[in-house]
């Protein structure tokens, strides 16, 4: 074979063996997930559902992305829950600073509504959105040093960016005759806003405290008692009346290192299987 033929095989070869070998961690850590999410599920038997958003940036076109909940989160937790029976336990991992109140609104309801314990699982932080999803559940297990946050809206303005609801609010009891009307209309969203997260929080919080209790957290997660990405740590969600415990599975650890920052990767995962009235069989490994 003519020498330039090898020497451009080589090139060839070496221009895919990053992307081979990138490809091959990825199966290769894909199937650890899957294996772990297995045995989490056998050993509790349930439903284990991940809404895992790593937070470092990616740089894109010289553009900065962060994870959030999106749409597209809703519709596969979504599709997970509806694939789940109905007396079969839901777990949800979360690890997010929070996303679209809409998708965050979709999820919690789903939850809310699901027949079986469901039960949200913090390893590091559930802020705002995911805050929401919490107050859904039965139970809540936090890594000790975990956190959640407050859901009080925020609103984005093309001009100034995203700016607390309450914050607007305050700004609009102070005496000034010179606002213009799209200053007006941004205090009319941040009220109904707030009316709006303070309801949803307190329909959520139903079953797990009392009326009283319920409204009364629901006012000070809605209403701007905090800032924003004020960390509610464990002792305080117990304090608040959340139903918190920090019986977190080791497991849940073990999983979260298999989820490296990258583009691309899905947030949500689960076995795509209907059980039926079988729980989950063990993993093939564990068999032998």
């Amino acid at each position: 074979m003519n020498p330039g033929w090898w020497i451009l095989i080589a090139v060839l070869l070496l221009l895919l063996l990053p992307t081979v070998a990138g490809a091959v961690v990825r199966w290769r850590t894909l199937r650890r997930r899957r294996r772990l999410i297995r045995e989490l599920e056998q050993s509790r038997g349930s439903r284990v559902i991940t809404l895992i958003h790593r937070q470092e940036r990616v740089r894109l076109l010289g553009f900065s992305f962060g994870r959030f909940i999106d749409i597209e989160d809703a519709e596969q937790v979504l599709r997970a829950i509806r694939l789940t029976p109905p007396d079969m336990p839901i777990d949800l991992i979360v690890h997010t600073p929070g996303g679209l109140v809409l998708a965050s609104d979709q999820i919690a309801y789903a939850l809310k509504r699901h027949p079986g314990t469901v039960t949200v699982m913090v390893p590091h932080y559930a802020m705002s959105g995911g805050t929401l999803l919490a107050l859904a559940a039965d139970r809540i297990l936090m890594d000790r040093d975990a956190v959640l946050g407050p859901v009080d809206p925020q609103l984005t303005t093309l001009r100034h960016g995203m700016w607390p609801a309450a914050s607007v609010l305050a700004a609009l009891g102070q005496d000034n005759p010179n606002r213009d009307d799209e200053t007006l209309i941004l205090g009319d969203m941040a009220a109904k806003a707030i009316a709006q997260a303070t309801a949803t929080a307190t329909e959520l919080l139903a079953g797990s405290l009392d009326d009283g209790a319920a409204g009364l957290l629901a006012t000070q997660l809605s209403t701007g008692r905090w800032t924003h990405d004020y960390p509610i740590r464990f002792n305080e969600a117990r304090e608040l009346g959340l139903p918190v415990d920090d019986e977190l599975p080791g497991r849940v650890h073990r999983l979260m290192r298999l989820y490296p920052q990258r583009a691309r990767r899905p947030s949500v995962e689960f076995i795509p299987t209907p059980y039926g009235d079988r729980h989950p069989r063990p993993p093939d490994d564990a068999r032998r």
